[in-house]
């Protein structure tokens, strides 16, 4: 877009001015964008993964992920969070992130860039990440105790090395920490209380996530929820909690604090409690497909377009265009609701 001239006073200035924001055909400003650089995983945690061997995996060159990236955010997106699979297992990571880092808003402002990991190659890549521009850092870990954590994750002895990769990333300023539990019924549904003590003694934010039927063994059923007013029954068992107010419009967790204010407990419940009005998302997958929802029947093939030859702005104008299908809601729970046909590895978490 050719820049305008300005006049002020007695000279000019070239003002740039900024694409339109994304926005669905619900009205809903699409500001966040998640990528998944790789459906590759060391771990193997029974509510994503068959836990079979030999699959096939698909990942794009980090050149191309960039070039896509680029393309979101001069359209109108802020934040964007890597995610797999398991980001760290790309080689070439730190130097894509401090390509990203370069990359600035529509507005002019610094890219909000957050990064999704299971912890477990954390301890060695926090500080580069940190240095290379990594803004925050989401941590995933189903359970504060190794027993627990081996039989989730069917990967023994990788605990003390999360809660290691944890304290490194505070060390190197990725601060506040966030770790996420995905919580499922009869596997970790007594972590509950041990991880809002972890919250209060670590420092970081700890937020439960309902489990979505997105698992490649089709385990879900509404049983295996575990809804937000059973881990607020939880939490008031330990002690007094207060709810906070929300730090954007758009933000998926229900957010509390203890009465005596130490520790960040976050509730994300888009089973019970969906937040789909206030969706300010859209997803990458890493074979470079666009999903509109994570409950999504349908790709829309982005990469295609770009190996077929397109030019950016033919790879702008097919993003506008799909954002403009972006559903409603989801459906989960409803009589008519089908699962994807991929799963949460292949999609992005």
């Amino acid at each position: 877009m050719p820049p305008v001239s300005v006049t002020f006073g007695a000279f000019e200035e070239s003002a740039f001015v900024a694409p339109s924001i994304l926005k669905d055909r619900y009205d809903r400003a699409i500001t966040d964008l998640r990528v998944s650089i790789t459906d590759r995983c060391n771990y193997r945690c029974v509510y994503c993964r068959t836990g079979n061997e030999g699959a096939q995996y698909s990942e794009l060159p980090m050149a191309d992920y960039l070039r896509l990236v680029r393309i979101f955010v001069d359209l109108g997106i802020e934040k964007v969070r890597l995610t797999g699979g398991e980001p760290l297992l790309r080689r070439g990571l730190v130097d894509f992130v401090r390509q990203l880092a370069k990359l600035k808003t529509r507005t002019g402002e610094k890219l909000d860039l957050a990064l999704t990991t299971n912890g477990h190659l954390l301890g060695d890549l926090a500080t580069p990440l940190k240095d290379a521009g990594l803004s925050r850092i989401t941590v995933s870990m189903d359970a504060v105790d190794a027993a627990t954590f081996a039989r989730i994750t069917r990967v023994p002895g990788s605990f003390e090395r999360v809660v290691k990769g944890i304290r490194a990333a505070q060390q190197a300023g990725l601060d506040p920490v966030k770790v996420n539990c995905v919580l499922l019924r009869g596997f970790n549904d007594d972590q509950i209380v041990p991880f809002a003590k972890f919250a209060r003694d670590e420092g970081v934010i700890v937020r439960f996530i309902e489990f979505m039927p997105l698992e490649e063994d089709r385990l879900w059923t509404p049983n295996t929820v575990i809804p937000i007013r059973e881990v607020i029954a939880q939490l008031e068992s330990f002690r007094p909690v207060v709810r906070l107010a929300p730090n954007t419009v758009s933000e998926t967790a229900v957010r509390y604090t203890f009465d005596d204010g130490i520790g960040e407990i976050g509730i994300i419940a888009p089973v019970s409690q969906a937040f789909c009005g206030q969706c300010s998302r859209i997803r990458l997958t890493s074979d470079g497909k666009i999903r509109t929802c994570l409950f999504s029947q349908f790709d829309h093939d982005l990469y295609g377009v770009m190996k077929r030859g397109g030019g950016d702005d033919e790879l702008a104008a097919f993003i506008e265009r799909t954002v403009t299908l972006k559903e409603a809601r989801h459906h989960v729970g409803e009589p008519d609701f089908l699962k994807p046909s991929r799963s949460m590895v292949h999609i992005g978490g």
